[in-house]
């Protein structure tokens, strides 16, 4: 069977591409390490396919008939698709189960299959053109060993939007269907409820609409009613999902300190720097030349006293932050000359190459005619670091500040400093220690690899002054959460998209969402152990339950569903259930 040969081929190694079966079905077969699209109403860990409608091709591109009983070609295999999968009739997706169900029967001996292979389940996305407005099939074996006994099969339907209540089922009325069914005496239920606690508006005059996004999932036993409000006794998980760049972010200010390391880091990349438009009155150089004469004066002041008082008085925008976080999130008052200058020299104030070379120019004089002597933190391998080590003992060595040299300085500059910022905050906050954070500010790699990394612990801090904000977290929450953090970007890239996870306690922040509608409720209604267990869910959700559903195939509701001008949320209604045969 054209399935058992896919199976094979996923064993191997999971396949990139979706297959095409009979011209007008896609199989994607999805490992057991990814997401189901079915894993709302499947909580399965195995390997899985789902079916969906294929993409209409040329004639020519399709493969022959009088081969589809050939090994697998690469005329089988479909480029991926960018655009939404498609959904089939319910009809079709009727005949896909029946086949897949005999060809799992082992009393279907007139198929003449060799050998009774055990496949994987299989999902199939439906477009609710049935009058129950089915959205997924689905087929599941069951076994003994390595034996099939049975099959059992699943159906999802989904009708709405609609806010009107009076649609909604019963829970008693649920139950007693769950028992006739399944001929059960005793049935167990469990709830779920998914809401919302934070959602970054979009910005005001603009058109761009963040994806932030903090919500919770509690998970209890024993339900009373629709839409029952979780115990505090439930199991509760945060999920944080955190877009940089808000400007109402109370570190706003040093997420575009980020963003010009990062452009310098781009035109150290590309040779071509994009230079922001000066906010300062005062050109850099003009800045920079103001700083040098300040510490010609306080020479004998800044050797001996390490001059706090200048480091107090050159401020860096990091101290622009909100009054509620400056707790916990401050200007630090041990910054050295270089990262001084790169206050000076940074976004507000630099605006072209030429500039930056005369700032540069201006350094480097005041070091060679020893009319500064700057002190440095220890451990910076900048550069202008070195040339500062040097000029203690009277001599520098010469730098032709030509080609990328100037923006290599700057960036050096710039890096030291920020993996300073967010280390004395992670470390002050006692959230982290150095040797746990020693993968983030390791100089060890190429700058690029360095700006990326120190992006990651943006990102981090982004989370961690959100959630002190916003959901007024301590210490004994926070530190988990930066762990969490920690350990997935020692081992992913950069993805703001994530959703970090939490265990908490609902109490901790049923004060966000006790008044709130929640986004996703939902009751299972359980019988039956192991094999035999089976399920009824009914849900409401503010979202469409699978990405196929559109406009055209989302069924319709009751005629008295609430107008637009109403305040209650508007629901879809999906119900799935479950049903076993058995072979033998």
């Amino acid at each position: 069977l054209f399935v058992s040969r896919i199976y094979d081929e996923g064993k191997k190694s999971t396949p990139e591409h979706p297959y095409l079966f009979e011209t007008d079905v896609e199989i994607h077969l999805v490992g057991s390490n990814n997401k189901s699209p079915a894993e709302k109403f499947w909580n399965g860990n195995s390997m899985v396919y789902i079916l969906q409608k294929a993409e209409q091709k040329e004639e020519s591109d399709l493969f022959e008939d009088s081969k589809a009983d050939d090994a697998i070609h690469d005329s089988e295999l479909l480029p991926k698709e960018s655009s939404a999968p498609l959904p089939l009739s319910v009809r079709r997706a009727k005949q896909l189960i029946s086949l897949y169900t005999m060809a799992q029967n082992p009393n279907m001996t007139h198929l003449k299959i060799s050998k009774a292979v055990i496949l994987p389940p299989l999902w199939i996305r439906c477009d609710s053109s049935d009058p129950e407005h089915t959205c997924w099939l689905g087929a599941e074996p069951l076994k003994t060993g390595d034996k099939i006994t049975g099959i059992c099969l699943h159906a999802v339907t989904c009708h709405g939007p609609t806010a009107d209540k009076s649609c909604f089922a019963d829970l008693e009325e649920l139950k007693m269907a769950h028992k006739i069914r399944h001929h059960s005496s005793v049935v167990l239920t469990k709830g779920f409820a998914q809401y919302e606690l934070f959602r970054a508006a979009a910005i005001e005059d603009t058109l761009v609409e963040s994806e932030s996004n903090i919500y919770i999932d509690i998970a209890w036993n024993t339900v009373d009613k629709i839409l029952q409000t979780a115990p505090l006794t439930s199991t509760a998980t945060l999920n944080i999902m955190l877009e940089c760049g808000d400007p109402r972010s109370p570190v706003y200010q040093l997420y575009k300190e980020l963003q010009f390391l990062l452009a310098l880091a781009e035109g150290l990349k590309t040779g071509v720097t994009e230079w922001p438009e000066p906010l300062e009155s005062e050109s850099a150089v003009v800045l920079v030349q103001e700083f040098l004469t300040d510490l010609k004066m306080k020479l004998d002041g800044f050797c001996a006293s390490g001059n706090k008082n200048e480091t107090e008085k050159i401020k860096c925008d990091t101290a622009a932050v909100d009054s509620s976080i400056k707790s916990i999130f401050s200007e630090r008052g041990d910054l050295d000359f270089a990262e001084q200058l790169w206050c000076k020299m940074r976004s507000e104030c630099v605006s072209t190459y030429q500039e930056l070379v005369e700032c540069f120019t201006l350094v480097i004089r005041s070091l060679e005619h020893g009319e500064i002597q700057p002190w440095i933190h220890q451990g910076s391998s900048s550069l202008l670091s070195k040339l500062i080590q040097q000029s203690y003992h009277g001599k520098i060595d010469g730098v032709s500040l030509s080609g990328i040299t100037p923006i290599q300085m700057l960036l050096e500059i710039g890096l030291d400093k920020m993996k300073k910022d967010y280390i004395s905050f992670f470390i002050g906050q006692e959230l982290a220690t150095l040797t746990y954070l020693d993968y983030f500010i390791s100089t060890s790699l190429d700058l690029q690899e360095q700006v990326h990394r120190v992006q990651k612990l943006h990102h981090m801090l982004e989370i961690m002054v959100s959630c002190t904000v916003l959901l007024q977290f301590k210490h004994e929450n926070l530190f988990p959460l930066t762990q969490t953090c920690i350990k997935y970007y020692k081992e992913n890239p950069l993805n703001e998209k994530h959703a970090f996870q939490l265990p908490i306690r609902p109490a901790l922040v049923k004060k966000f969402y006790q008044n709130d509608h929640p986004e996703i409720w939902k009751v299972d209604i359980i019988s039956g152990h192991g094999q035999k267990e089976v399920k009824t869910t009914w849900q409401v959700s503010t979202n469409p339950p699978a990405e196929h559903m559109t406009s055209n195939n989302i069924g319709g509701l009751c005629e008295s569903t609430v107008n637009g001008e109403s305040e209650d949320r508007m629901y879809f209604i999906t119900t799935a259930k479950c049903s076993q045969v058995h072979f033998t």
